[in-house]
C-alpha cells in the first residue's frame, strides 16, 4: 500500500533528474533511481518530472508496467483515487469481446456446466501463474520448456487433459473441477483456449505438443498393452517425451510421397528403419518418435525411441526455437515388431483419425489467440491519443475492429458447434463425419488469422512490428499466425477435404 498521503503541490517540487517525481492515475511514484535505467532512456522522464503524466504513460504503457514497478509507488494524492483497473492473475478481462460469451456474466450457453466453469478458473490462475512467466522467458531465449514446469503440468493432471477425453483420465479429479469420467470436449476446449493465452507461440508448441498429437495415436493403436501402458505413463508423468514425425523435406501434406522405410528382419521380429523427417515439433528433446514410413506394400507408423542411430538437429523458424522444431535422421535404427501402431501397410488409417483431435485444438488455440489480438486492439485504440483525440474515435479504425470481432465471434461459435458434435459422436463416427467439418473450420479460422493479423499490425502501427512494448502480441501474431495455417494440413488441403467429404453425401440426381 502507499506510504503517504501528498499533494500535487508537493509533488510539483521534485521536478529534476536528481529528484524525480510523478503522478499516474492519482498515485505518486519516486523516479529517481529509475532515471538511466529507464528503457526509453532519461529525457522522457525529465519531460514530465513534478507533473501528472497519466496521459503521457498511458499512450505509450499498459497497466502491467505501472504493477511491475509498484515499489516506486510512494504515495496517493490527498482526496483523489485510482481509477485504472489493476490486472488479477486469474480473472476474467472486463474489456468487451476479450472472452468468449459463455463467460461473460450478462450472456448464457447451453453448452457449459460448473465444472467447465470451474475448470477455466483453475486453468486460467494456472497459466497467469506459472506458464506465462515461463513461456516469456523460453520466448526470448529461445531455450525448452523445463523439467520444473512438464512436472507441475503432470501433478496437476494438465498433460492427461490435454490428450482429450478417455479412460486415462478415469478414476481422478482434475484441478478440483472435474471427475475424469465427466471430461468432454468443452472441457479439452478450456485447457487449449486457457494455456494459449501465454501468448508466446514458439513456447505454445515447445509447450509438450508433441506429445498432444503422438501419444494419442500410441493409445488408440499400440497393440502391446502392457508397451502402451509404459509409455502413456511415463508421457503423462513427464519422465519421458514424444512427438509426432511424420512430415519430410519429400512430402508434407503429401503423405504418400514419404521416403522413410521401414523393413522387418528376417525373423520377422524387428524393424529396420532408414530415412529423414523434416519440421518435427519437439523433436530436439524427445525420447519417443511416432513415425510413418513407407513400408513393403503401403505406409505404416511405428514407434521409435531415441537410440545413438537417431540423430536429431534443430531448424531456425519464425517462431522461438523453444518450439524444439528438427530435423531427424534414421540410420539402420532397429525397433521392436511390437512398436507397430495399427496394421501393417495400413498405416494412413492411424495417422486421418488422429488428424481430427489435432487440428481441432489447433483450431481452439487459433481462435483464442485471435481474440487476444483483438483485445489488444481494443485497449490500445482506447487508449492511444492521435491528433488530440483516442484513435478508437477514427470510424475507419472501428471498421478495423468490427470485422476482427466478427471472425472470432463467428469462429468459437463455429467451434462450439463442432465441440457440441465431437461430445454427442463416437470416436469411429467422428473419424467419419467431423473429418470435413474441422478441416473446413481450422482453414475458416487460419485465414481469419490472416485478417485479424493484417489489421492489427495496421492499427499499431510501428509498434505492431516490435517484439517489445505495447505491440509485442500483435507482432508475435502476425508473425506466427502461417504455422497453424500450414501445420496440421495445409489450408487450401483442409478446404478441398471439407468439400470432398460433403460431395459423398451428394444425391446422384437433383430434382
Amino acid at each position: 500500500m502507499p506510504a503517504a498521503t501528498l499533494t500535487r503541490k508537493a509533488v510539483a517540487s521534485h521536478n529534476t533528474a536528481e529528484d524525480l517525481w510523478c503522478i499516474i492515475d492519482h498515485k505518486v511514484y519516486d523516479l529517481t533511481d529509475f532515471v538511466d535505467a529507464h528503457p526509453g532512456g532519461s529525457v522522457v522522464l525529465a519531460q514530465v518530472a513534478g507533473t501528472d503524466a497519466t496521459s503521457a504513460f498511458y499512450n505509450l504503457h499498459r497497466q502491467e508496467v505501472l504493477q511491475k514497478y509498484s515499489s516506486m509507488c510512494i504515495g496517493t494524492l490527498e482526496g483523489e483515487t485510482p481509477e485504472v483497473i489493476e490486472q488479477v492473475p486469474g480473472a476474467l478481462s472486463t474489456v468487451p469481446y476479450a472472452e468468449p460469451t459463455w463467460l461473460r456474466p450478462e450472456f448464457k450457453s447451453p453448452y457449459y456446466k460448473e465444472s467447465h466453469r470451474k475448470l477455466q478458473k483453475a486453468m486460467r490462475l494456472f497459466t497467469d501463474k506459472y506458464v506465462t512467466p515461463e513461456a516469456q522467458e523460453k520466448e526470448r531465449d529461445g531455450t525448452y520448456i523445463s523439467q520444473e514446469l512438464i512436472d507441475r503440468m503432470a501433478e496437476n493432471g494438465i498433460l492427461a487433459m490435454r490428450l482429450g477425453p478417455g479412460k486415462h483420465l478415469h478414476g481422478k479429479t482434475f484441478m478440483g473441477a472435474v471427475k475424469g469420467e465427466e471430461f468432454d470436449y468443452f472441457h479439452d476446449l478450456v485447457v487449449a483456449q486457457e494455456m494459449v493465452r501465454a501468448n508466446a507461440r514458439g513456447f505454445q508448441d515447445g509447450n509438450m505438443a508433441g506429445m498432444v498429437i503422438s501419444l494419442t495415436a500410441v493409445r488408440q493403436w499400440l497393440k502391446d498393452e502392457k508397451l502402451r501402458d509404459q509409455i502413456t505413463e511415463e508421457c503423462l508423468s513427464g519422465k519421458k517425451k514424444i512427438c509426432l514425425a511424420i512430415t519430410e523435406a519429400f512430402a508434407g501434406s503429401d503423405v504418400a510421397s514419404i521416403r522413410t522405410t521401414a523393413e522387418k528382419t528376417p525373423d520377422g521380429k524387428h524393424w529396420i528403419i532408414n530415412g529423414t523427417k523434416k519440421w518435427i515439433t519437439n523433436g530436439v528433446f524427445c525420447d519417443y518418435f511416432v513415425t510413418g514410413c513407407k513400408t513393403k506394400k503401403g505406409f505404416s507408423v511405428i514407434l521409435i525411441p531415441r537410440s545413438e542411430a537417431v540423430e536429431t538437429s534443430p531448424i531456425k523458424t519464425s517462431y522461438s526455437a523453444a518450439a524444439g522444431t528438427s530435423y531427424i535422421q534414421f540410420d539402420n535404427v532397429k525397433v521392436p515388431a511390437n512398436h507397430l501402431l495399427g496394421e501393417e501397410d495400413n498405416g494412413f488409417t492411424v495417422i486421418m483419425s488422429n488428424f481430427n483431435h489435432e487440428r481441432w485444438m489447433m483450431s481452439c488455440a487459433n481462435i483464442r489467440q485471435s481474440r487476444v489480438v483483438v483485445e489488444e486492439c481494443l485497449k490500445w485504440a482506447n487508449q492511444r491519443i492521435v491528433f488530440s483525440k483516442p484513435l478508437i474515435t477514427q470510424p475507419v479504425i472501428r471498421a478495423k475492429i468490427a470485422k476482427m470481432i466478427s471472425h472470432v465471434e463467428a469462429n468459437q461459435a463455429w467451434l462450439e458447434n463442432v465441440t457440441y458434435q465431437m461430445c454427442s459422436l463416437s470416436y469411429a463416427e467422428q473419424g467419419k463425419l467431423l473429418g470435413g467439418p474441422i478441416g473446413l473450420l481450422k482453414s475458416f479460422a487460419t485465414r481469419s488469422a490472416h485478417e485479424i493479423a493484417d489489421e492489427a499490425v495496421n492499427i499499431f502501427g510501428g509498434r505492431g512490428l516490435t517484439q517489445t512494448g505495447m505491440g509485442r502480441v500483435v507482432e508475435m501474431f502476425h508473425r506466427t499466425y502461417k504455422f497453424d495455417a500450414i501445420l496440421g494440413g495445409a489450408e487450401e488441403i483442409l478446404a478441398d477435404l471439407g468439400v470432398r467429404q460433403a460431395l459423398k453425401s451428394m444425391p446422384k440426381a437433383m430434382l
